[in-house]
């Protein structure tokens, strides 16, 4: 029995996202429609069956595992199951990407559980407008979470920006001022095309290379070979040693030639590729076998096998992936 995952393309898979609820308390405007329906409680797997996925995973080679959503954190339970997958033997990090709305309460809690990394959305430091692109949220409160998990001794605290010209790419260098400020890194995302979310994403598209440019205005930055065993690129910023500015660039720079990793999603499918509906049911599987690990891993093998070689993520025209960015999973 092979030990370590590979796809058909001989990429090994050594990182998997688990999504642990499609719920959120915000409902941002790249990321969902403004008035969700949510999985029924059934739908979604239990801490129990995540637990047991992320236990055979690692016992077959991957070495990271996100948690994601919806928001982490609204998950019951959440705060055990970090501790339970932080502890299993073979994995590196367990890390995780929230919204930060609960960190106030929660960081200190994660950090203890052996959360090792956490990225935390920030798309905007103007309340009003933060609030328009969150529907829900506020930024106040986020802000005290990102300094609830600097005090709460993580080894490292990303900020994560989609960037959207028309709403929040005139605040690129004041994000950056604000991550440097406390030492924190920040990666700049271009918007991915999932989900209905009731306007054109052409209009609002923002490449890397424009973000860099800007970025380039006010600091000197140095390009790095360093990886995170995720997509984005880094530059080191001349000065500034403690913090690195990132670029996720999924129409402008592909990263899938080195892709490494799969996602699960609250209900259970394996997501073989974020740009492509194909998946695999193993929702289904853990409880037709509640007691044999062999059919699951029969099915990830050969899931694996047609993993797609890349995403076809164009900026105009139709909707590529129906689904939505919080039913995929962060």
């Amino acid at each position: 029995m092979n030990s370590q995952l590979q796809d058909g393309f001989g990429r090994s898979i050594d990182y998997l996202r688990i999504s642990v609820t499609d719920r959120c308390d915000f409902r941002c405007v790249y990321c969902m429609a403004e008035d969700m329906t949510f999985l029924a409680r059934q739908q979604v797997l239990s801490l129990e069956e995540i637990e047991r996925l992320a236990r055979l995973f690692v016992a077959h080679g991957v070495k990271k595992i996100r948690l994601t959503g919806g928001e982490p954190l609204v998950r019951q339970g959440i705060v055990g199951l970090c501790a339970k997958i932080a502890a299993l033997p073979g994995l590196r990090e367990l890390v995780m990407t929230s919204n930060g709305s609960q960190l106030g309460k929660l960081a200190q809690p994660l950090a203890d559980a052996g959360v090792k990394r956490l990225n935390i959305s920030l798309d905007s430091l103007k309340p009003e407008r933060f609030a328009a692109i969150t529907r829900t949220g506020e930024l106040a409160q986020v802000l005290a979470g990102i300094d609830a998990a600097r005090a709460a001794g993580f080894a490292r605290i990303k900020l994560n920006a989609v960037v959207m010209q028309g709403r929040n790419a005139d605040e690129v260098l004041d994000l950056v001022d604000y991550a440097v400020q406390r030492g924190l890194d920040i990666s700049f995302i271009e918007e991915m095309p999932l989900g209905q979310v009731g306007r054109s994403r052409e209009e609002s598209f923002c490449s890397s290379d424009w973000v860099r440019e800007r970025i380039s205005q006010r600091y000197s930055l140095i390009d790095s070979a360093e990886q995170s065993g995720g997509p984005a690129r880094y530059v080191r910023i001349q000065g500034h040693a403690d913090s690195r500015i990132g670029f996720i660039s999924p129409h402008s720079h592909n990263f899938c030639a080195t892709c490494n990793r799969v996602r699960l999603t609250a209900e259970g499918r394996l997501l073989l590729c974020l740009g492509h509906e194909h998946s695999v049911d193993l929702r289904a599987l853990l409880r037709r076998h509640p007691e044999s690990d062999a059919p699951l891993l029969d099915a990830i093998h050969a899931g694996l096998a047609r993993k797609p070689q890349r995403h076809d993520f164009s900026i105009g025209g139709e909707v590529q992936v129906l689904r939505f960015m919080n039913a995929s999973g962060g």
